[in-house]
């Protein structure tokens, strides 16, 4: 059973992260034509993105995080072995 909600949090991070990124894009773009393009093709310039437009930008954000957040919740529910948990 906890293995079935491992997974199922994996996919639906894997999903809210995408969906988070690609608004973030969005986001970007409503801004400017350049600020999209930047977003998209240099990856720093997501980072100034967001903190120069961080109203824009939090909402996606935050999603993303959210999305990391159930894909660890997800692999430690799958017992999976992470590379860098020691133990035994």
């Amino acid at each position: 059973m906890l293995d079935a909600l491992g997974a199922i949090a994996v996919w639906t991070g894997l999903i809210m992260m995408l969906f988070g990124g690609l608004w973030f894009l969005v986001a970007a773009f409503r801004e400017s034509i350049l600020w999209g393009l930047g977003c998209l093709i240099f990856p720093v310039v997501q980072l100034v993105f967001l903190i120069v437009e961080w109203p824009a930008a939090k909402r996606p954000f935050f999603t993303q995080l959210w999305g990391v957040a159930l894909i660890l919740i997800g692999v430690l529910a799958l017992e999976a072995k992470l590379p860098f948990v020691h133990g035994g």
